[in-house]
């Protein structure tokens, strides 16, 4: 999984704001607060994003609905999956993000680590 570009982040980052699919023109219009943007240019970014995977589409008529495929917290989760799978060493590499981290998050991870059930999937790494 990989990092998105500029106006791919700001585009999923619409997306996981809202709890509805959206069509293109209402991205368009949001985007357009900020920004001078072309229809065609939100309308490739969407696209993009549904080939990639991170967006899934249903047509609505003429047009498709957008919603992201995943969470915000389920893309940050598989990106830090990434990131320690490249590591040689995953228990360091998790150590010194733990060392980095303020005491009420480690407060927060150590209470989510308390109440965590491994699943069939994790035990069989």
């Amino acid at each position: 999984m990989r990092q998105f570009g500029e106006l791919e982040a700001v585009v999923m980052d619409r997306l996981w704001s809202w709890d509805r699919p959206v069509v293109v023109r209402d991205v368009l219009k949001d985007l357009q607060r900020d920004r001078t943007i072309a229809y065609t240019t939100v309308m490739t970014v969407l696209d993009n994003l549904h080939r990639k995977g991170f967006a899934i589409r249903e047509k609505d008529g003429r047009a498709y609905r957008y919603r992201p495929a995943h969470t915000r917290e389920e893309h940050t989760a598989s990106l830090m999956e990434q990131v320690l799978a490249g590591s040689g060493d995953r228990g360091t590499a998790l150590l010194h993000f733990v060392e980095r981290m303020p005491a009420d998050e480690i407060a927060r991870l150590r209470e989510a680590l308390n109440s965590f059930e491994p699943s069939k999937e994790a035990n069989g790494r």
